[in-house]
């Protein structure tokens, strides 16, 4: 497939203007939602959905993407991937790597905490990241999108990054799924784009008809790095796994903490737990 390169656009950091009151609408359950589109692409259906200060991508009633206007963190997947991102050798990567980008909801967080980190993207689908723009601020992430099949541009990449992320999940009616199963020719695509020191964040949904690929990507990375810990949040659906020769614990999380003004996303980032995996047999 062709990929269609677009255009860099440098990131120039910006203060978030917020209200005098820090709880807003937003945190409670009681915001008004109003779905604004259904939209099925070449690759994927799922609906648009707004309220006073943030607009979700959704996909059977679950969040696929998220952007709030004065807040960072959710509680959810993209908090353990931003975490994730973290827990290399160095402790401010310089380059990150993140395959599927949906809404750019984990770049968001990122860009908060690495301000001067070259973020490369990956999506297949092009109207998925026109939305991302419109809807979610992506532009303000400055990162540079690669539209185009991900494991296709893996095969022939040669570039390295400290943090490579796989988040590929694609949204069908009722699920999302993955396309593709962790196998070892896939693994090695993604180790060839890992600087040394790096690490490689996989996301896995957990639940009923995501288990048999939780357990085979478990047990391919723990038979291939020297180290595997798990991350995890309490209210979310999933596991991020990060695997590398080095992977930091979560004591390194905590000096984070403080960059985030809202009372709200510091409890969220504070609820964020990284436990290592023992060794395969």
């Amino acid at each position: 497939m062709a990929q269609i390169r677009e255009a860099l656009t440098r990131f120039k950091p910006r203060p978030i203007e917020k209200p005098d009151a820090m709880k807003h609408p937003d945190d409670t359950r009681t915001a008004r939602w109003q779905r604004t589109a259904r939209v099925r692409t070449p690759h994927q259906d799922f609906e648009i959905w707004t309220s006073a200060l943030a607009t979700e991508f959704r996909v059977a009633g679950a969040v696929h993407a998220f952007h709030h206007r004065y807040r960072f963190l959710t509680g959810l997947v993209w908090d353990m991937l931003a975490a994730s991102a973290l827990l290399g050798k160095r402790e401010e990567p310089r380059s990150l790597l993140m395959l599927g980008l949906a809404g750019g909801t984990t770049l968001r967080v990122l860009r908060h905490l690495l301000p001067s980190c070259r973020f490369t993207a990956l999506d297949i689908d092009s109207e998925m990241v026109r939305l991302a723009r419109r809807h979610m601020a992506l532009e303000a992430t400055g990162v540079e999108v690669i539209v185009g099949d991900a494991y296709a541009w893996l095969r022939t990449n040669h570039r390295t990054f400290d943090v490579v992320i796989d988040d590929i999940y694609l949204a069908g009616r009722t699920d999302v799924f993955r396309a593709k199963t962790m196998n070892r020719p896939l693994l090695a695509d993604l180790r060839r784009a890992i600087a040394p020191g790096g690490v490689l964040a996989v996301n896995l949904v957990t639940g009923p008809g995501h288990r048999t690929m939780q357990s085979a990507t478990r047990r391919i990375l723990l038979a291939s790095f020297a180290e595997v810990r798990t991350v995890k949040s309490p209210a979310a659906m999933n596991e991020v796994l990060v695997a590398g020769q080095i992977v930091a614990p979560a004591s390194r999380l905590r000096r984070c903490t403080t960059l985030f003004a809202d009372a709200a996303d510091r409890a969220h980032w504070g609820k964020i737990t990284v436990r290592r995996l023992p060794s395969a047999a």
